[in-house]
C-alpha cells in the first residue's frame, strides 16, 4: 500500500497544545492527534473534545473577594441597599462590593447607558471592552461576563438579567471631539467628559477613563462596518450586574441627544444596588483561577508611573517568554485514505510546502473542537 511521508515542524508551543490534548485522552500520540484531526476536518467525523480537556481549557479568572462572599449567610431574597436617579447629563461612581446587583432601569425607554467599572482595590484593573468582545461578542446578555483587561483578565462583573437583550461592547465612547468635529458644537454632553466628571470624586482623570459597556445600545455590523440603529428598550426594562470583586461602578447617560443612540434625546435612568440573593450567588458559572490572571505583586515592575514623560532605563534588559523558538520535527505516516483527506481539506492556495497546510490542518481542527 503506497503511503506518504508529511514532516511537520511545531515549535515547543504547539507541542506543548498537542500533548495536551494526549494526556486528556483525546489520542494516544501526537501521530495519532493528526491524524484524527485529518479525518475529522474531512467530515469523516464529528466527535467532541473529552470532558478533562474541557475542564482544562475552560476560561478563567474570577475575582478573589467573590470567592470570600458566603452564600450561605446570603438573604434569600434580594435586598436593597440604595436607589437613585440618574439626570439627563450625569454619571455616578459608587461602590459596588463582592456580592452585590446593580440594576440600570429605563425610567422612559430608549436610553443608552455608558458603564465603566474599576477594581475598589486596585484602580489600574478595569473593564475591558476588548477581553470581553472575544469572549462573549458584541453583543454581550445575560450568562455573560466583563472582563478586566491583560495582565489581569479576570471576571468582574457578571449579567445576571437583562430583559432587552441589547447592549454593545464595540463602539467607544462618544466625546466632545465627535461633536465639534461632525456637529459643530463647543460645548456638548459627551460620555467621556461625563464619565471622566463622575470618576473624578474618586480621584480619577479624564485619561483614566476606558471604553465604556454600552447597556440598551442596539449595534450590529453589515458589509464589513458597524452600525447604531433606534432602540426599543421600554420602562423597566433593566440590566442586572453582579459584582465578582469589589468594584467602583460608574454608569453615566449618554448625552447623545442628536443621534439616534438614544432615540435623539436624552432621558433619566434609575439605579438601584442590592445584595445578591443566595440562589442568584450559586447561579454564577465557576471558573477556574489560572497563573496567568497576574497582579502587580507578579510584575517585573509593579510602580505607577508618576513621571508623564517617557524615557528609556538604560539598565534594560529584555526577557521574552519562550524564546528563542525551538522546533521539533514530527513526521507523520499517512495512508491513501488519509492523504486523500488531507490534499481534499489542505489550503493549497496558502502553503506549498506539505508539512505547513498540515500544521495548518491540525491547528485550526483543534481550534474548531476546543475553542
Amino acid at each position: 500500500m503506497k503511503q506518504h511521508i508529511v514532516t511537520l515542524m511545531l515549535n515547543q508551543q504547539q507541542v506543548e497544545l498537542m500533548d495536551a490534548a494526549v494526556e486528556a485522552g483525546e489520542a494516544t500520540d501526537r501521530i495519532g492527534l493528526v491524524l484524527r484531526a485529518v479525518r475529522e476536518s474531512a467530515g469523516e467525523m464529528a466527535a467532541l473534545p473529552s470532558a478533562s480537556l474541557r475542564a482544562k481549557l475552560k476560561t478563567a479568572g474570577l475575582g478573589d473577594a467573590f470567592d470570600a462572599v458566603s452564600i450561605e449567610r446570603a438573604p434569600a431574597k434580594r435586598e436593597l441597599v440604595e436607589a437613585f436617579v440618574l439626570q439627563p447629563g450625569t454619571g455616578r461612581a459608587l461602590e459596588v462590593a463582592a456580592g452585590q446587583v446593580l440594576r440600570i432601569e429605563q425610567i422612559e425607554g430608549a436610553q443608552c447607558v455608558d458603564f465603566n467599572c474599576f477594581n475598589l482595590h486596585d484602580y489600574r484593573e478595569f473593564m475591558h471592552t476588548g477581553r470581553t468582545r472575544t469572549l462573549h461578542g458584541i453583543n454581550p446578555s445575560t450568562g455573560d461576563f466583563l472582563w478586566s483587561a491583560p495582565p489581569r483578565e479576570r471576571a468582574m462583573m457578571y449579567i445576571s438579567g437583562d430583559t432587552v437583550g441589547c447592549n454593545d461592547v464595540m463602539f467607544p465612547r462618544c466625546s466632545a471631539n465627535l461633536y465639534e468635529s461632525v456637529y459643530g458644537y463647543h460645548t456638548h454632553t459627551n460620555c467621556h467628559d461625563i464619565q471622566a466628571e463622575a470618576q473624578r470624586e474618586y480621584g480619577l482623570t479624564p485619561d483614566d477613563v476606558h471604553d465604556s459597556f454600552n447597556l440598551f445600545m442596539n449595534t450590529g455590523v453589515r458589509e464589513g462596518k458597524p452600525y447604531v440603529e433606534r432602540q426599543e428598550s421600554r420602562p423597566g426594562d433593566y440590566v442586572d450586574l453582579l459584582a465578582l470583586m469589589d468594584v467602583l461602578a460608574v454608569p453615566n447617560v449618554c448625552g447623545a441627544d442628536v443621534m439616534r443612540t438614544s432615540n435623539y434625546s436624552i432621558k433619566p435612568v434609575k439605579l438601584q444596588v442590592f445584595k445578591a440573593a443566595a440562589d442568584e450567588l450559586r447561579a454564577v458559572p465557576s471558573l477556574r483561577r489560572l497563573k496567568t490572571n497576574r497582579v502587580p505583586a507578579d510584575f517585573t515592575n509593579s510602580t505607577i508611573r508618576s513621571e508623564r514623560r517617557l524615557s528609556r532605563d538604560p539598565g534594560y534588559k529584555p526577557h521574552f517568554f519562550n524564546t528563542p523558538l525551538t522546533f521539533t520535527e514530527l513526521n507523520v505516516v499517512l495512508d491513501v485514505g488519509d492523504y486523500e483527506l488531507f490534499q481534499k481539506n489542505r489550503r493549497k492556495e496558502l502553503y506549498e510546502d506539505a508539512g505547513a497546510a498540515l500544521r495548518d490542518v491540525v491547528l485550526s481542527w483543534w481550534e474548531t473542537r476546543f475553542i
